[in-house]
């Protein structure tokens, strides 16, 4: 049968993971997916989204205690690898955002990129503006609504925002730290807003395997070289289209498409279609 649980009071449950436990012959394995958008079939086809599949233990063992969290029975002491919302996830959120802070203030290259739907939580955006004085690069790829003001003398000339609409809604949620050759990249449910932060049951979780990261990296380089979908936020709030000075048209949701056909037409030359398709589970923690 199929018990469904409705989440905790007053809270609304935006986080999206599912959790397969199997019995194998080496015994017990989780199996977790971890994402940034719904599980609908019908905005699957609609919006952007990413999402991680893995059988890494310490994911299992963290989804294990989401759940236990939501049906009530008991809540972690520890998270090993999620950030979750409401209780700590902006927190840690502040303290990236303050170490690539004080990174930049001791001399460090440090670079903060961030993909999301909307920028509005006052906190955030205060530690953005302290880290912009010191010296982060900061680029922010917001597509909706963004509360933080841009080319402030002494307060935000380190700040970029753009806002990509095109074929396909954005709604992939990215955050990427970066502190001269370290780097910490994460990926989830939530948006830098104060609903999203402290008033929702959201996970966010890192990314550890490198040809992800590889693949994340890829997809922020392309989006941060738009040209054709995207729009720079202005001083005055206003948005204008990016200029192209002769160069050439890049439209990083038709650049995705392609790259998705190609990859797929390489599969079935290869011979590693759906039908033959299977999941070697990593191992680790």
């Amino acid at each position: 049968g199929c018990h469904v649980i409705y989440g905790l009071v007053g809270l609304k449950t935006h986080s999206k993971i599912t959790l397969v436990v199997r019995r194998e012959e080496d015994g017990i394995r989780r199996y977790v997916h971890l994402g940034t958008g719904n599980y609908n079939d019908s905005t699957a086809k609609l919006y952007t989204d990413l999402g991680m599949f893995t059988a890494r233990e310490s994911y299992g063992e963290d989804a294990t205690a989401v759940f236990n969290m939501l049906s009530g029975y008991s809540e972690p002491p520890f998270w090993k690898r999620y950030v979750v919302a409401p209780l700590w996830m902006k927190d840690t959120f502040l303290n990236k955002i303050n170490q690539c802070t004080q990174a930049a203030k001791n001399g460090s290259d440090a670079h903060i990129i961030a993909k999301m739907n909307s920028l509005s939580d006052k906190d955030i955006i205060e530690a953005l503006y302290a880290a912009s004085c010191a010296g982060v690069k900061i680029e922010l790829i917001v597509r909706g609504i963004c509360c933080l003001r841009v080319g402030i003398k002494g307060v935000s000339e380190n700040i970029t925002v753009r806002s990509i609409v095109g074929t396909f809604l954005e709604h992939a949620r990215i955050f990427d730290f970066r502190i001269d050759s370290e780097e910490e990249i994460f990926l989830g449910s939530a948006d830098w807003m104060n609903r999203n932060l402290e008033k929702r049951v959201e996970i966010v979780f890192p990314v550890a395997d490198e040809d992800i990261i590889r693949s994340i990296k890829h997809y922020l380089e392309v989006e941060l070289e738009d040209n054709v979908k995207a729009s720079i936020l202005l001083p005055d709030d206003s948005y204008e289209k990016v200029k192209k000075n002769n160069e050439a048209k890049k439209n990083s949701q038709e650049i995705f498409v392609k790259e998705a056909k190609a990859a797929y037409e390489n599969a079935v030359k290869a011979g590693k279609t759906e039908d033959g398709r299977t999941f070697t589970p990593l191992k680790g923690e």
